[in-house]
């Protein structure tokens, strides 16, 4: 797959293109439906490449700063998620003060038809662009229609009740609803980082724990509470998953100041994780955190998380 960070590295013998447009935080279901549907209209032009283009950063945090979301991914899991999601090629465009006075018409014009020879163009119906986010659907399609170019807008929502967004998404895994994350993101929401060296109280205790402390995930983290799910390093090609018990949190019965991911890996107290890039992903809440009245009790109750962890994880994740 191509990856292009500026218009310039655009490959000029790729030809013409099927475009689709996002910040693709996440790249949910809703995302994987837009990239489908520009497959679709690709094939219908005689198997056109099909590129997603994407910002970095969040447009938000250069126009409204304070109002900037935590990203769901990071960049580069985004750009592996386009690919597996279908993508032939990824324009990741720098959002600068300069981007963001562009105009709507010369956003179209420049970027997505001059740019990427853009003969088929398919967003999410809510798709806005250009400065101050004037540009809509309806402009979109006049712009692109005395040139030929098809335009499609697709709804986001999902079957039901299901619901298809970023913001969505966000508010459930910052309320630790990882099961509802899940059902829109098509897999277990999940976070990266290196693993630290920590007080080893979890080593001390029977349960071992690869730690990462949430500043460094640079991705939103849920909400604290203790979770089910699944651990992989990510220096080791193929490298499995282990299934995790895990906790979200500060450690307030040891008054622990510090926001950590600490993963026990089951019935595992070989593993040396240090300064490793892991992946874990959450696939059930077992429930909120608690600050224990003694050693003995928190002992117990980390008996009955990993044992409810272990009934809960029967099939690792697919890595979508």
């Amino acid at each position: 797959m191509h990856v292009w960070r500026d218009l310039s590295d655009i490959d000029p013998e790729l030809g013409p293109t099927v475009v689709t447009v996002g910040n693709f935080d996440g790249v949910h279901l809703g995302h994987r439906h837009v990239i489908e549907r520009a497959h679709d209209l690709a094939a219908q032009h005689g198997g056109l490449a099909v590129v997603a283009v994407t910002f970095d950063p969040h447009p938000l945090s250069v126009v409204a700063p304070a109002s900037a979301p935590q990203a769901l991914t990071s960049l580069e899991r985004r750009i592996e998620l386009l690919a597996e999601a279908g993508a032939d090629a990824v324009l990741v465009l720098p959002f600068t003060p300069e981007l963001a006075q562009l105009s709507a018409e010369d956003f179209v014009t420049k970027i997505l038809l001059e740019g990427l020879q853009a003969r088929g163009i398919v967003v999410g119906e809510n798709f806005r662009y250009g400065s101050r986010a004037r540009g809509d659907l309806a402009l979109l399609q006049r712009l692109c229609g005395d040139r030929g170019v098809d335009v499609v807008g697709l709804p986001l929502d999902g079957e039901g009740e299901q619901r298809w967004s970023s913001t969505y998404v966000r508010s459930c895994v910052i309320a630790g609803d990882v099961a509802a994350a899940a059902q829109a993101l098509g897999r277990p929401y999940s976070v990266q980082g290196y693993v630290v060296r920590g007080e080893q109280r979890g080593r001390q205790l029977g349960y071992p724990t690869a730690n990462v402390p949430v500043a460094s995930t640079q991705t939103a983290v849920p909400a604290d509470g203790v979770y089910a799910g699944w651990l992989r390093r990510l220096d080791e090609e193929s490298a499995p998953w282990w299934p995790a018990a895990i906790s979200v949190g500060t450690n307030p019965t040891f008054h622990g100041r510090d926001r950590r991911v600490e993963s026990y890996v089951l019935d595992r107290d070989d593993l040396e994780l240090y300064e490793v890039l892991v992946e874990v992903a959450f696939v059930a809440r077992l429930r909120g955190m608690v600050t224990f009245d003694s050693i003995d009790a928190l002992i117990e109750q980390m008996r009955v998380d990993v044992d409810q962890a272990r009934d809960l994880l029967t099939e690792p994740p697919v890595r979508l």
